[in-house]
């Protein structure tokens, strides 16, 4: 019997040509005059032993194949003309005959026998009406799971010979038929035992979708092939559902399509829906660390590599601390992540709690010399100032001692941030030898950083010429403010600006401006805030008031867009903070161009404007006390000058007022004047109004003091000369 049934298939075989690969392929009328074979038993697998042994000659039928073939008709199961030809491609697909394999499934009309295959998946998983006799009649799993196989084969078969829009569309037939008949998903046992390749196909058919449409060019039908994936029910295992997503949020970081909205059938209220790439993005990834910290899945490094770089280009850093934090122990080093959490608080603004982490790392139980770690620790103390500057003196000396005679590169950044952190301690109140001893100090590393990388560092140059400019050494600060500009091709506003202010400490207002107005034409709207200030504050050096009035309300407009935008969510373009700083000194500004031009009710409401930001400001009451000042009422100005005071004692513009107020009232002690002054001094030797205010003070005094008076107005002029529109800083 059994010799009997085996030649009965190698006849069924012969019909097909599969002795001569070349003549194969019958016609369908040819073959469907034969194409039921049908035998006696009882249904089982179909799809198992699948595999083809490899090697085998085009002349040899395959053994797996035909032993198959045998079982399935001995236990009852018909090969008709479509699964047939599913069998044939896959054993000419096995063999690397990729474009016969193709000739072979082309065959198969998938369109016309989808809906019988939808039928049979519908019944059964036990969804579905009582079977009548009209009933379109349904094929077994066996047959569903071997013609689904052969789809997936051919989308394949496509990929091979580069066809990937065809390849999609074939695959995305696959999805079509099964999809509507899931709408609960798979259930885990459909009958078929271990060997069953439906559910396995249908995995590998969902993967092999979004990556066909991405090597298509078709990059939103990738995106929506992928969220398919991730939101049927397709049963898919955990590994496949992790490379999916994986692959989902890395398109969708650097793929460069900009995609919409997910549109969600249904979700919690109130639950968090993506709305746009990057947020999507760090969805999926923050779901793959959950994944892992619960075990789940195997640990991946490049998952938090790709989450450290979405919520960096975002402006969450905070958010990317707390995911490191929530890390389980041993996945960072100890030295990683001291270092990656300081960078991430430095970043939100939390300094203190960024050098802490880093004084950690660098304790004698972490790594003393770690280099990065010690150039961040002198960045943060330089950048802080106050009582951190000679602790960034000292990490700084530390780190450039650490390289010896090593990369000059890193050698110039640890003489740059020293640079930066003596002159931040020159400008600490301290004696004029010590100052100017400091300031020496720091041109002199920042002129080594400098050459050690031949004038090619951006903040190597910037810093240069920022301190040069702060020293009154306008000509060679001005040389490197044109060579960084030239070095940058003009895309750094801060430059700009810097190039800016020295051309107006120059009183050359003219090109001041025009240097101005070329970076407004290379920026947009949106980032000009700083420039348009500049320019203001350019043209009131120059004496064009109105000018400068037209100009504050171009900025205003801009501040205005930027909160508008803010309020709806672009948390990607942040810098709430620094824009209210820059509203309330617009309206500062305002208010002084206003009373300059006597037109005190304008100012008046200006000022109102800076109380409704900050009511308590020290800027607001400064403000507030000029205002008086320029009235006449000195009483009120003084108070309103205390207030200022009261909450920064250290505010420059406040200090020099009260004195010149107190010099206008009779009876107050020239010592309490005196006092101002040199306090306000004492943090800003560069005050040229200071100077002034001290040498009338010494003139009124009269005697020995006359001659200290001269000295004072010699410095005031001599500062006036060349004080820039607005501080460098």
């Amino acid at each position: 019997m059994r010799g009997r049934k085996r030649a009965k298939l190698r006849k069924f075989f012969a019909r097909l040509g599969v002795r001569n690969t070349k003549n194969w392929l019958c016609s369908a009328e040819q073959f469907k005059a034969n194409e039921m074979v049908p035998a006696t038993g009882s249904q089982t697998s179909l799809a198992s032993g699948y595999i083809s042994q490899a090697g085998l000659g085009d002349q040899r039928i395959d053994t797996g194949n035909i032993e198959e073939a045998e079982s399935s008709l001995r236990d009852g199961v018909c090969l008709n003309y479509e699964e047939a030809r599913a069998l044939l491609g896959r054993l000419e697909y096995q063999r690397g005959n990729v474009e016969a394999a193709l000739r072979v499934f082309d065959g198969i009309d998938i369109a016309a026998i989808a809906p019988k295959m939808k039928v049979s998946i519908t019944r059964k998983i036990g969804r579905h009406k009582p079977q009548s006799p009209w009933d379109v009649p349904h094929m077994s799993i066996h047959a569903v799971s071997l013609l689904i196989e052969a789809t997936y084969l051919k989308a394949k078969a496509l990929q091979d010979l580069g066809r990937f829009k065809e390849a999609a569309q074939t695959c995305s037939i696959i999805l079509d038929t099964i999809e509507p008949a899931l709408t609960d998903g798979l259930p885990e046992n459909l009958g078929l035992g271990t060997d069953c390749k439906f559910l396995e196909t249908l995995c590998k058919a969902v993967e092999l979708l979004p990556e066909l449409w991405k090597l298509a060019g078709f990059p939103n039908e990738a995106i929506l092939s992928y969220r398919r994936a991730l939101l049927g029910c397709w049963n898919l295992d955990a590994s496949t559902c992790t490379r999916i997503q994986k692959e989902f949020a890395i398109f969708l970081l650097y793929g460069g399509c900009d995609a919409s909205p997910p549109n969600l059938r249904s979700q919690m209220e109130g639950s968090f829906i993506p709305r746009n790439n990057i947020e999507e993005a760090i969805l999926l990834l923050m779901i793959l660390l959950r994944k892992f910290n619960l075990k789940r899945v195997d640990w991946d490094r490049s998952i938090i590599d790709h989450l450290t770089f979405a919520l960096s280009v975002s402006g969450e850093l905070k958010t990317l601390a707390s995911q490191k934090e929530e890390l389980l122990p041993g996945i960072l080093e100890r030295k990683e992540r001291y270092y990656t959490l300081a960078l991430c608080y430095f970043g939100e603004g939390d300094s203190l709690v960024a050098l802490n982490l880093l004084k950690i790392l660098l304790s004698a139980r972490g790594d003393p010399n770690c280099l990065k770690a010690l150039l961040l620790a002198s960045k943060i103390c330089g950048e802080s100032g106050g009582a951190y500057v000679e602790e960034g003196v000292s990490f700084a000396r530390r780190a450039i001692f650490n390289l010896n005679s090593g990369c000059d590169a890193m050698a110039s950044v640890g003489n740059c941030l020293l640079g930066i952190s003596l002159s931040t301690q020159a400008r600490l109140p301290s004696s004029d030898s010590e100052r100017l001893s400091r300031q020496c100090e720091a041109l002199e590393a920042l002129e080594k950083a400098n050459k050690m990388v031949e004038g090619k560092d951006y903040q190597v140059l910037f810093s240069l010429s920022l301190e040069n400019s702060e020293q009154r050494k306008l000509e060679p600060a001005l040389r490197f403010a044109k060579q960084l500009l030239k070095l940058e091709a003009g895309s750094n506003i801060k430059t700009w600006i810097l190039l800016a202010r020295i051309l107006s400490a120059q009183k050359r207002y003219v090109d001041a401006e025009t240097v101005v107005n070329a970076a407004l034409d290379q920026t947009g709207k949106w980032n000009q805030g700083g420039l348009l200030r500049t320019k203001a504050k350019i043209q009131i050096a120059n004496e064009q008031l109105k000018n400068a009035v037209e100009t504050y309300t171009q900025l205003l407009a801009v501040l205005q867009l930027r909160t508008k935008s803010f309020a709806v969510g672009m948390k990607s373009l942040k810098g709430g903070q620094d824009d209210r700083s820059l509203e309330m000194e617009t309206w500062q500004d305002l208010a002084n161009v206003y009373m300059s031009m006597s037109q005190w009710r304008d100012a008046e409401i200006c000022i109102s404007k800076l109380t409704a930001i900050s009511p308590q400001s020290a800027s607001r009451w400064h403000a507030t006390g000029k205002l008086f000042e320029a009235k006449g009422l000195y009483k009120e100005a003084l108070g309103a000058y205390s207030k200022a005071l009261d909450r920064e004692p250290t505010h420059i513009p406040s200090l020099v007022s009260t004195a010149t107020v107190l010099r206008e009232l009779d009876g107050r002690p020239l010592a309490v004047v005196r006092s101002f002054l040199t306090d306000a001094l004492r943090l800003d030797k560069t005050n040229h109004i200071a100077w002034f205010n001290l040498g009338l003070l010494n003139k009124a005094e009269g005697g020995k003091s006359i001659l200290e008076a001269v000295e004072c107005f010699q410095a005031a002029a001599l500062l006036e000369e060349s004080v820039p529109a607005e501080p460098f800083r």
